[in-house]
């Protein structure tokens, strides 16, 4: 399969998920009904993205061409890719970027992300068979050549037990970071609201925490994030709120809330769903020179850093962990 051909299948693939049809639409219906964290809204932002941002042919092209691309690799290699699942479709990048390289993929997708990754590649093949030749789906990812693998902390372990002596792009748990001045207007916390709020917050990508500087009025960030008071509608984040909101009260713990979000002081970059948490500074300069050294930090965002409202919508030269998958698959 050519360069070329590769390209158009994908902007034919940026067609078909951003324009309704009825098999795309029971399949965004049977990724929510499988996992409610996957509400429709949230689905369609994520398509959206994907579609816009990735699947068009003028892009793919130039960003091919970057890397110089070529239609097969000198030698072509098998990669294992294990997906993520905290958001849709979020291992839909590497897959893209092995797919482009020209490479075999063979996915483990996550347990909590199969529906919409599968019928994607499906409806692929169904285009053009010669597909399922560069990609295909396994429970074990034994014997591929160089292995890309997404996860926590934890799972990251394990996969350097098992892939460690292969190439490898090994990723952790990252979350991304606001740092506020004071002087944003009510348009750039509403921004901020989707960045905190999106996905329930559950994307590495979503801001966990926030730093403020001495005497900040939460007022109107609180007020903006009320945009998304009818997250309490849905159990799942309600029990999280309610579960984190009495750990706070019976903890004797400063904090505040709007009734749907959770504010505390707190150090950790990470906070739980329905909670975010806040840290003043005192030195904006030298606190983005601190963060940006900070490994678990996916996302800065702020006055000259990553708009607001802008931390969910990656470009396709926006690599997870700031490792560039493309350079790594090309050098193979």
């Amino acid at each position: 399969m050519t360069l070329q051909t590769r390209i158009q299948i994908l902007d034919r693939l940026g067609a078909y998920i951003l324009n309704p049809n009825e098999d795309w639409l029971e399949c965004k219906e049977k990724a929510y009904r499988e996992n409610p964290w996957f509400i429709p809204e949230f689905i369609e932002i994520s398509v959206q993205k994907i579609g816009e941002n990735f699947l068009k042919a003028p892009l793919l092209t130039v960003w091919a061409n970057f890397y110089s691309v070529k239609d097969t690799p000198v030698r072509p290699k098998n990669i294992g890719l294990v997906m993520a699942g905290n958001i849709p479709l979020v291992g839909f990048h590497d897959l893209l970027c092995c797919f482009i390289s020209g490479h075999k993929t063979t996915v483990k997708p996550s347990s909590k992300d199969t529906v919409l990754i599968k019928h994607l590649v499906a409806v692929m093949t169904e285009w053009d068979a010669s597909v399922s030749e560069l990609i295909q789906f396994a429970e074990n990812l034994k014997g591929c050549d160089a292995y890309i693998a997404t996860g926590s902390n934890n799972t990251s372990r394990y996969f350097e037990y098992y892939f460690g002596k292969y190439p490898n792009i090994i990723r952790k748990n990252r979350t991304s970071i606001a740092i506020l001045d004071g002087s944003e207007s009510s348009e750039e916390l509403e921004a901020l609201s989707d960045d905190i709020q999106f996905y329930f917050g559950l994307g590495c990508r979503n801001v966990t925490k926030i730093y403020i500087p001495e005497n900040y009025d939460f007022i109107p960030l609180l007020d903006a994030l009320r945009k998304y008071e009818y997250f309490m509608d849905f159990h799942k984040y309600k029990h999280n709120f309610d579960y984190h909101l009495a750990i706070l009260i019976m903890s004797n713990k400063y904090y505040m809330n709007n009734n749907s979000l959770i504010l505390t002081e707190n150090i950790a970059a990470f906070s739980p769903v329905s909670q975010v948490h806040y840290e003043k500074y005192s030195d904006k300069k030298l606190l983005i020179e601190t963060l940006k050294k900070n490994e678990e930090i996916q996302c800065l965002v702020g006055h000259g850093l990553i708009s607001f409202g802008m931390a969910q919508s990656p470009r396709l030269s926006d690599y997870a962990d700031g490792i560039d998958t493309m350079a790594f698959l090309t050098a193979l």
